[in-house]
């Protein structure tokens, strides 16, 4: 997918992009390629291959009407590089983005990518979602969460459920079709008192299968979770 291709799959949804949005693309683009002979952001380095995978993958859940240009509290789990939650921001301007992640260098990259594409109403922090999961500044503090090929939703769900306001949205990004993850959630999902609203199989244009699951926090988390760091991936609920 070139850059072009990008901005008329786009424009074919009715989002168009100003000057100012593709340069931010191409600029990201250009940081994610340097920074990656430094330190290991990603295995997918050729350009029509981030722009299809990266970029356009990590706006489905705005091309499904799953978020909105509004002042959402969106958190990333495990973002990485910045996805999804970044391209969703360069996209939607108006979301304001919370990213943890548990490798300082990829904070120190974000934080440099945020400078350089002059994002504002962004922030990030280096640690543990276990650790972060019971701090009260960031628990039932958010909107929605998302997480891009993190976890199977077993753990998942417990890495992020405690995050949400009642209400609030768990939206997982995943490769393929997750049915045999869902069923493996259900006790999971009912400890934490949370509900599957849809899981939508797609194909990017390229054909490459994809799935995007919401998963909807009906009640306040039950204090003990999460677990401590480490426990919720070596013990699923």
């Amino acid at each position: 997918m070139t850059p072009e291709d990008f901005y008329q799959r786009l424009a074919q949804q009715n989002i168009c992009l100003s000057q100012e949005k593709k340069e931010q693309f191409e600029r990201y683009f250009e940081l994610l390629i340097e920074w990656n002979q430094k330190i290991n952001l990603t295995a997918i380095t050729e350009k029509s291959d981030v722009y299809l995978k990266h970029f356009y993958d990590s706006i489905s859940p705005i091309l499904f009407g799953n978020v909105k240009n509004s002042p959402l509290k969106l958190l990333d789990i495990g973002a990485g590089a910045g996805f999804p939650s970044l391209p969703m921001k360069i996209i939607f301007p108006h979301l304001n983005v919370t990213i943890i992640d548990s490798l300082n260098k990829r904070i120190t990259f974000l934080k440099h990518l945020a400078t350089e594409l002059q994002l504002e109403n962004v922030h990030f922090y280096h640690g543990r979602a276990e650790d972060f999961g019971h701090d009260k500044t960031f628990r039932g503090q958010f909107d929605i969460v998302t997480a891009r090929a993190v976890a199977r939703m077993q753990v998942l769900s417990e890495l992020t459920i405690p995050f949400l306001k009642i209400k609030g949205q768990l939206i997982a990004l995943k490769a393929s079709s997750i049915n045999s993850e869902l069923d493996e959630a259900k006790a999971a999902l009912t400890l934490l008192f949370a509900t599957v609203i849809t899981s939508h199989n797609y194909q990017l244009p390229n054909g490459d299968k994809r799935n995007l699951t919401i998963v909807e926090k009906r009640k306040e988390t039950p204090n003990k979770y999460p677990r401590r760091a480490g426990v919720p991936a070596k013990k699923p609920l």
